[in-house]
């Protein structure tokens, strides 16, 4: 039976909204006297909490309904210790990485070769200065063609003397051979996933080349039109395919990236992702015989290979990556046409925020708050423009607008594998994002007083019901328009862009709540004036609180505290890790 909405109307007003009591009927019954969380008696929203209760008893594969309520919390609460335990291990696992560049060493490659060599001191020192934790291996596999002989392949096992990477490739890796237009590709990648000896927890794999695979699949769609400039158009003579290659890439759990010098590689791309989803590509066309700016093109992508790749690795499956690289393919990044698509009328719900720290520490107070509702006509793209570990992202617009020029845009957001009719993942994801709006007002006050005006601010949040479908729901929230959305930090504790401000601000909020929670994944636009945040993670010590991404205590210990270093913002605000 579908949930029902039911509102007890307080207070009317001008904007078609209300401040109400939500509740949730269907034909289920339970008392109106539970308990939440830590076993106090409270009169409470009971449907919105058995829900709660019963996903997190979906996630840690433990359903007893058979258990009174508080030894039912009372288990979940240990089987959350047990995942959070597990998670930390395989975090603090993924700190440790494999870093293998596969590079085209044709007579056309010098200048990549040299950059390839001067990059990698800047990558480590970088890395270390803000990461740590984090400890990469490189290793190295040129590859030429089949005519070259003993130097068609070289390798240089992983290693953890960067000298000795940067030597080798200074001393013993020359741009030489080559013949026809396509090269040993396959050859080169399939040295890299076989010859080399992977170890670590976080594998990754940056191929580099300005030219294909032998074959027509690779050049020109099946075409005998470039048969001359490939002695082998049939494809591999050694009988490789890239399924094979790739499919051993994915066995060993390998990240493939590619950095791209030209359009002559967009078919074997094609191809590449038609066997193992989307890949991050990196931009390393040349840059008008200037070095530096090469070098740092390497340096960038390097850096971005290790940090995503380290950040994927923490998901709790490689089958899981996969199906992400896979689900990648389904995006479409353009704004649709508005004027196809039928209106909708949607119903937002959003929290009374809190206003005292008392409020944010009680585990209650977003079970049984008051919500403000409002009816709005809505569009929604049939297609999602971004998708995430948890979530697909999709474009939409508030018709209530429409007669101006512009109408308001909006982003919806959708979970993966979310039951139909359920709504209480999405109301957890706002009750994080009030707790972060909260926390950032908070923030904002404490700086100015010591002359940062630069604001941190999230965004605002909120879910919304398809009353056109009633069991579907969405988070909505408001669209930055021309802005470059970055990832800041990480919930595992990776820094991927280092800003004081930031850091200081998830500093902040564990000295606030006193120790009982940390604001990260830190994600969002970077503006003159103000950081506009959305989707953060609270790791707090009550692990029934605020969802899987909650690693608890430890997880304040070992992806905040651990990494952090104090910064001047910091220190001007007085802040102290004890």
């Amino acid at each position: 039976m579908p949930i029902l909405w039911f509102k007890k109307k307080n207070k009317s007003r001008k904007d078609n909204s209300c401040t109400s009591n939500f509740y949730f009927d269907d034909s289920l019954s339970f008392s109106s006297i539970t308990s939440c969380g830590s076993g106090r008696a409270l009169v409470g929203n009971t449907k919105l909490l058995e829900e709660r209760l019963k996903r997190y008893e979906d996630e840690s594969g433990e359903v007893n309904n058979t258990l009174k309520l508080t030894d039912r919390v009372s288990c979940l609460r240990k089987n959350r210790e047990n995942e959070v335990s597990k998670a930390i291990i395989n975090i603090e696992d993924s700190m440790n990485v494999d870093l293998c560049f596969v590079l085209d060493c044709t007579c056309s490659m010098y200048e990549y070769i040299t950059a390839a060599k001067e990059h990698i001191l800047k990558v480590a020192s970088y890395v270390n200065r803000n990461n740590s934790n984090i400890k990469f291996w490189i290793g190295f596999c040129g590859y030429r063609d089949h005519s070259d002989g003993r130097n068609r392949l070289q390798i240089l096992n992983f290693t953890s003397s960067y000298k000795k990477f940067k030597s080798y490739i200074t001393h013993k890796v020359a741009a030489m051979g080559g013949g026809d237009f396509p090269e040993d590709v396959l050859g080169g990648l399939n040295a890299a996933v076989t010859n080399m000896t992977w170890n670590n927890a976080t594998r990754i794999l940056i191929h580099i080349g300005d030219a294909p695979p032998h074959g027509r699949r690779y050049t020109t769609n099946g075409s005998i039109v470039y048969d001359k400039f490939d002695r082998y158009p049939k494809g591999d003579p050694n009988g490789l395919t890239a399924e094979s290659i790739l499919e051993k890439m994915q066995e060993k759990k390998i990240l493939y990236h590619f950095g791209k010098i030209n359009d002559s590689t967009d078919i074997m791309l094609n191809v590449f992702r038609e066997i193992i989803g989307e890949f991050p590509i990196f931009d390393l066309e040349t840059t008008g015989g200037d070095p530096a700016l090469l070098v740092n093109k390497f340096f960038k992508a390097t850096c971005s290979a290790i940090f995503t790749s380290v950040a994927l690795t923490t998901l709790k499956t490689s089958k899981k990556i996969y199906s992400l690289q896979r689900k990648k393919l389904e995006i479409n990044p353009d704004e649709p046409d508005w004027t196809t698509l039928s209106e909708k009328t949607g119903e937002l719900l959003s929290y009374v925020l809190p206003t005292s720290l008392d409020e944010i520490k009680d585990e209650c107070y977003f079970i049984n708050t008051n919500f403000t509702v409002k009816t709005i006509p809505f569009k929604l793209a049939s297609e999602p423009f971004s998708v995430g570990a948890e979530r697909y992202a999709y474009f939409a617009i508030d018709t209530s607008l429409e007669q101006t020029d512009k109408p308001d845009k909006l982003v919806i957001k959708e979970y993966h594998d979310v039951k139909i009719g359920s709504v209480e993942l999405y109301l957890e994801s706002v009750e994080i994002s009030s707790v972060a709006s909260f926390l950032s007002t908070k923030f904002n006050i404490a700086a100015k007083r010591v002359g940062i005006d630069k604001k941190v601010t999230f965004i605002d949040v909120k879910v919304l019901r398809d009353k056109t479908d009633s069991d579907t729901y969405y988070s909505v929230e408001k669209y930055i328009s021309n802005a470059e959305f970055k990832r800041f930090n990480v919930n595992s504790g990776i820094i991927t862009e280092f800003h004081s401000i930031l850091e200081a601000f998830a500093h902040f909020t564990y000295k606030y709540t006193e120790g009982y929670l940390v604001v990260y994944d830190l994600q969002g636009v970077d503006l003159d004036d103000e950081f506009i945040l959305t989707d953060p993670a609270i790791h707090c010590i009550d692990v029934l609180r605020f969802g899987v991404t909650n690693l608890g205590k430890r997880g304040i210990e070992k992806c905040f505290l651990a990494n952090h270093k104090c910064n001047d913002i910091c220190k001007k605000l007085k802040l102290k890790l004890k």
